[in-house]
């Protein structure tokens, strides 16, 4: 089982912005020192607690900071920009890092950034589906252009004014052959998203706000969309995010992970399950379809969100998460804000030299072998 990293991130609003993205840069950096595979960043244009604007531009600034973590947009929302600058930037991107790049992709979740862009009444997974169409075209195809797939909206020619002599009219193709890993993230319990994610083989990324007793639900489906295409699913194509924190001592992973009321966990959940609630969500922390609203506490959520302890606690924990979910491929990291510095990077160096080593021992495949997959 590989170690990933996810952060959307969630900082409280009184926190310096240049701060905040400081912090999230040295993350990613420790993330890549310590060995994890790779590290997703969100992006919303209107949040002022998630305040990444552009996660490809923020991840571009750690491509000379990194050596081996894959760089990965976590997510590139497809409603906002026309195909073919996600095209050709992704491409870029991925030439920059040397293939150290993963497309991750979405429709765009928060309405005020739909509003922002004059999106707010338009079916933003309709645009997502034809973008991405025209985006694997651009890649696949060379020029002349003219992608027109039927009844969809964005189409794409260059047929009037090219000079392939001179370079004119020609779009980049990514580094990686024949294109990079694309990731979406997984968030509604049984999302039926997840059958088009198998069939076009793009790598599902089940999001840490929700509840593990769902999770299985995305590999079945994602199983489902594999056989429609005659394909077999592979295991480590199968992300998991958790908001994990390990400690030296669980005492101290309760005070921090939990209770205190200054607990970048609590504050993270407590944002969450606002927005969830703001936006008629709230079932995504739901154990069964029927059950109360008003049973969605920020202690329940916390209690079925977040994995935190000592390590060897941590280590039972996930094992206990592999027996429900059956295998999967990746245990993705949620990042928090840096409350206390010291605490947050002992987490993630807990977690991938203790904890991970010892996970993959009980499951029977070496962590370095995991690791490469």
């Amino acid at each position: 089982m590989r170690l990933g990293y996810f952060t959307m991130p969630v900082h409280p609003m009184h926190r310096d912005w240049s701060q905040t993205l400081r912090e999230d840069r040295e993350a990613i950096i420790l993330a890549d020192e310590l060995g994890f595979y790779d590290a997703f960043v969100g992006e919303h244009l209107t949040d002022a607690c998630e305040n990444i604007t552009n996660s490809m531009m923020f991840q571009a600034t750690l491509i000379n900071d990194t050596k081996t973590i894959k760089l990965a947009t976590g997510t590139t929302n497809l409603s906002h920009m026309h195909p073919v600058l996600i095209a050709v930037q992704s491409a870029m991107f991925d030439h920059l890092a040397q293939g150290r790049f993963i497309l991750g992709i979405s429709a765009g979740a928060l309405t005020s950034d739909a509003e922002a862009l004059g999106l707010l009444d338009e079916d933003r997974n309709k645009i997502f589906a034809e973008a991405i169409d025209v985006i694997l075209a651009i890649w696949e195809r060379d020029p002349p252009y003219n992608i027109d797939f039927p009844d969809n909206r964005f189409k794409v020619a260059i047929s009037r004014v090219p000079a392939y002599e001179l370079g004119v009219g020609i779009m980049a193709k990514p580094f990686q052959k024949p294109r990079p890993e694309i990731v979406g993230t997984v968030v509604a319990p049984f999302s039926p998203g997840v059958v088009q994610m198998g069939k076009r083989d793009f790598h599902p990324l089940s999001a840490n706000f929700l509840l593990a007793k769902h999770l299985k639900s995305h590999w079945t489906n994602y199983c489902k969309g594999k056989a429609e295409v005659g394909q077999n699913p592979r295991v480590e194509d199968w992300r998991v995010a958790r908001a994990v924190f390990v400690a030296d001592d669980d005492k101290t992973a309760l005070r921090y992970g939990r209770d205190d009321s200054n607990s970048p966990y609590r504050f993270y959940y407590e944002q969450m399950r606002a927005k969830m609630k703001r936006g008629n969500r709230l079932y995504v922390f739901k154990s069964y379809k029927e059950q109360p609203d008003e049973e969605m506490t920020h202690d329940w959520v916390m209690d079925h969100c977040v994995i935190q302890g000592g390590v060897n606690s941590v280590v039972d924990q996930i094992l206990a998460l592999r027996e429900e979910t059956g295998d999967f491929g990746e245990l993705v990291y949620a990042g928090m804000d840096w409350v206390d510095p010291r605490l947050a990077r002992r987490s993630m160096q807990l977690i991938a030299e203790e904890v991970m080593p010892r996970v993959n021992a009980a499951i029977g495949k070496p962590a370095i072998k995991a690791a490469a997959e």
